[in-house]
Parts: C-alpha cells; sequence; structure tokens
C-alpha cells in the first residue's frame, strides 16, 4: 500500500498506513514527541518496549545502556533483537517490519545517544547563559545553594558575583539562612539582588544546627534579635561545638565579636555550661569563692593575612581579600607577576605568572594534556600543560595551592590560554599570610576542583 516517512528529527520510521497496528505503534510513539536529539533516549525505547514488546518493560533500560556503550562494545545492541521482533510479531505486527523497527535503531544507536546528550547539553548551556545575563544575582546563588557541584568552587562563584557588580554578604549568625540568600540592594543601578552567604558554606556546622539558627530568629529573620552567644545556644539549642564552627568563620559581626572574641566566648561558654553540672557546681563555685571573677582580656588584633587565612580554613573562601593579592609584593620581589598581566599581553609573550590553583582538569581525550586555571581574586587565566611537561612538573602541578608559572601567551581574539613551560610550587609564600596557612596548607582549604 501507500507509504509515508513520519520523521522525528534525524530518525525516520517508514510506516504502511494500510496497516492499522503499525499506525498505532507509531502513533504511540509520536505521542511522546520522540525525537531523540532532543529528548532522553529513554522514553523512546522504553515506549517501544511497552507498546512494541509484551513483557519487555523492564528491558528498556538495559537497551538504553546498549546504545550508550556503543563505543565501548560494538553492536551490543543486536542482543535485543530477537527478543524485540518476536514481542512485536505476538502483538500483530508483521515480523518485517518488526525488523524494519529494529533496523532503524541500530541506525541510531551509532549517532543517536551522543547527539542527544550533545543536543540537552547544548540546550543547558543556553537556558543558563540567558539565566546568568539577565539574572546573574539568581544564578549564582542557586549555584551556591546546589554545591558540592560542577567544577566551580564558592569561591570562584563569589569572585564571579564581584565581577557582575553583585554585593556579596558575609555569613552571619543573625542574617544568613542555612541556604545562601538574595536580600534587597538599592545601591545597585541594575537593581541587581544583595548575596547573603548561607550558614552552610562554615566548615563543621551541621545542617540541623545551623537550620535551628535560622529558625530560630523567626520568619525571614525578623523575630527577637540574638542578644548573646549564651541566647543562640539556649533558643536555638545548638552545642558550642556548632557556635565555634560559626565563630572560625567570623558569624558573629552582628553581635559586635570578632573572630578572636567569639572564640574566646564561646570556649567560656563550653566551659560554664560543664560546671553547671551538679558534679561539678560545688567545685566551682569555691573556686570563684577564692579566685573572684576573671578579669577582662584584651585580645590582640589579627592582621590583614591571618583573616584571610582563617576565612579559607572555616569557609574554603573570603569576602575580605583574595591571597594572592595580599603576597603580590612578595612575590613581585621575586619576578612573579599576577594574572591580570596576562589579560594585558600580546600573542606569544612570554611572562611569569602566579595565582592561586582553583581547578585542575585532565581529559580522557586530551591525550594527557592537564588544564588548569589560576585567579588572582579579579581575573582568572587558563593555563595549558602540554603531556611532555605533566611528569617533569608533576609534584609542582598536584600539589601547589599557588603556582607559578611560565610560559606564552596565546591569544585568538578574546579567547586568551598561557601555555606552560615551567612550573613552580609557591606554597612557601602562605607564610607571608600567617604561620598557620604555611605549616598547614591543607587545613587552610584553598583547594582546587580536581577532575579527570
Amino acid at each position: 500500500g501507500l507509504s509515508e516517512s513520519v520523521l522525528h528529527g534525524h530518525t525516520r520510521v517508514v510506516v504502511d498506513q494500510d496497516t492499522k497496528p503499525r499506525a498505532k505503534f507509531v502513533g504511540a510513539v509520536s505521542g511522546h514527541d520522540c525525537c531523540p536529539a532532543l529528548v532522553s533516549s529513554a522514553v523512546f525505547y522504553r515506549t517501544l518496549s511497552k507498546k512494541g514488546a509484551r513483557g519487555c518493560l523492564s528491558r528498556g533500560d538495559p537497551l538504553r545502556r546498549a546504545i550508550a556503550a556503543w563505543k565501548r562494545h560494538g553492536n551490543a545492541i543486536a542482543a535485543f533483537g530477537e527478543r524485540l521482533e518476536e514481542g512485536m510479531v505476538a502483538r500483530g505486527y508483521d515480523r518485517a517490519f518488526a525488523r524494519q523497527v529494529f533496523t532503524q535503531i541500530q541506525g541510531f544507536s551509532g549517532y543517536g545517544f551522543p547527539e542527544s546528550h550533545a543536543a540537552s547539553f547544548a540546550l543547558l548551556v543556553y537556558v543558563s547563559a540567558w539565566i546568568k545575563r539577565h539574572y546573574p544575582d539568581v544564578f549564582i546563588c542557586a549555584l551556591l545553594n546546589a554545591q558540592p557541584m560542577g567544577f566551580y568552587s564558592p569561591s570562584q562563584l563569589v569572585a564571579e558575583a564581584r565581577r557582575s557588580g553583585i554585593a556579596v554578604r558575609p555569613a552571619d549568625v543573625s542574617h544568613s539562612g542555612w541556604d545562601s540568600t538574595l536580600e534587597p540592594d538599592p545601591a545597585n543601578r541594575d537593581g541587581l539582588h544583595a548575596l547573603r552567604l548561607g550558614l552552610r558554606l562554615v566548615k563543621g556546622l551541621a545542617a540541623g544546627e545551623g537550620e535551628r539558627i535560622a529558625a530560630s530568629r523567626g520568619p525571614s529573620g525578623r523575630g527577637t534579635p540574638w542578644s548573646s552567644l549564651a541566647d543562640i545556644m539556649r533558643r536555638a539549642d545548638v552545642s558550642a561545638r556548632s557556635l565555634e564552627a560559626i565563630a572560625n568563620a567570623d558569624g558573629f559581626a552582628s553581635l559586635g565579636l570578632n573572630r578572636r572574641q567569639a572564640l574566646w566566648e564561646v570556649r567560656a561558654l563550653a566551659g560554664q555550661r560543664w560546671q553547671e553540672l551538679p558534679l561539678f557546681a560545688h567545685a566551682t563555685r569555691r573556686h570563684h569563692d577564692l579566685a573572684g571573677e576573671e578579669p577582662a582580656v584584651t585580645l590582640p588584633q589579627a592582621h590583614a593575612g591571618e583573616e584571610v587565612a582563617a576565612d579559607y580554613r572555616s569557609l574554603g573562601l573570603s569576602l575580605k581579600d583574595h591571597p594572592v593579592r595580599l603576597l603580590s609584593r612578595p612575590l613581585a620581589k621575586d619576578g612573579w607577576q599576577t594574572c591580570a598581566v596576562a589579560h594585558e599581553a600580546r600573542d606569544g609573550q612570554r611572562l611569569r605568572l602566579a595565582g592561586l590553583v582553583t581547578m585542575r582538569q585532565r581529559p580522557g581525550t586530551a591525550k594527557g594534556t592537564v588544564f588548569l586555571t589560576l585567579e588572582d581574586g579579579l581575573h582568572s587565566l587558563n593555563v595549558i600543560i602540554w603531556p611532555k611537561l605533566t611528569e617533569t612538573y608533576r609534584d609542582a602541578m598536584l600539589r601547589s595551592q599557588i603556582l607559578g608559572v611560565v610560559g606564552r601567551i596565546q591569544r585568538e581574539k578574546a579567547v586568551l590560554h598561557f601555555i606552560a613551560d615551567q612550573l613552580f610550587n609557591l606554597n612557601g609564600y602562605l607564610r607571608y599570610l600567617d604561620e598557620d596557612a604555611a605549616r598547614n596548607q591543607r587545613g587552610t582549604r584553598m583547594r582546587s576542583r580536581d577532575f579527570r
């Protein structure tokens, strides 16, 4: 009889109009708008199993996996042909038509699965780019609340927020929820919200206790404000350990306490709770009677480097400053420049650049090439390390938080890369921040996101 081609994207199913079961079959598939380049192939094949091969629904997922593995395992899908054919014949379809359908599936498996992924990824990229362009505050806030994910750490997202003109406000016990939130910012000329960092970024703070702190302030933080650390402990029913984690993150500024003052008070409060237990209460009263009240203590002020290093240890980022900017003077003394210089350099120009490593990536398809990202607070730079260098400079490439790269600029219109010739571990410069950062480099948490 007369036949027609039913097209779904690049997939063509030939249907004989004189055969009602065939039209019904194709209509069922068409009802899912089954363009393999635009929707999940799983929907298509599970529909085939359900409508065509009786009792084969459970085999839809193995079929999908066989299609996904076309490159590694060759024509693994062929094992499903007989089952699908017999199932369709049992449902009243012609054997020739069943074979033709399976031939179409085999043809699709050679390109359709990677194509569908590429199309889906392209759609995600377009939508993400549109949201970032028109609502950068919403976009970055959502990414912060989805951590850990993807290639971008919270420090990179915060740096991007600042480059986009978004005011970023610190995590604070009186203003932050568990998640990062958006707050009105009348001073922003573009109508963007300010980004308030959430307590979820505080290292060592459990989700349950962070959420109780936020909930105990009342709806949207409009309840009774905290009067003291003891008030927080009592109303939110949180441990001294959680308060110490927030103190380490400098999260009590709204109560007039800096990091050192808050840590001092938290530790005193923790000791006080032990002293109130019946077993220790008498000894505590006797000690106070003999020694009197503890005198007020004036704590020394931390310098900028200590503050930034402590922020990275407790939050993984700092709003006060960037470590590379603080290290720019000792780095420059030894001939190192920051990433900002690269953006003004000409193609082919040789430079000695230093920066904080924020990402390392060694894709399996890159034949051993490593891609690395350096940043200096305001600028980031993509560094390419060819395979011949990865073994020579393996230690510096993998262990450096502050990395020095000697190489040349590669510029093609707006695309900028830095081609590495030599790598140097510059972690020793962390001593200019504070001694703890130099001794405990892992604890300072200036670590990159590493992917293979």
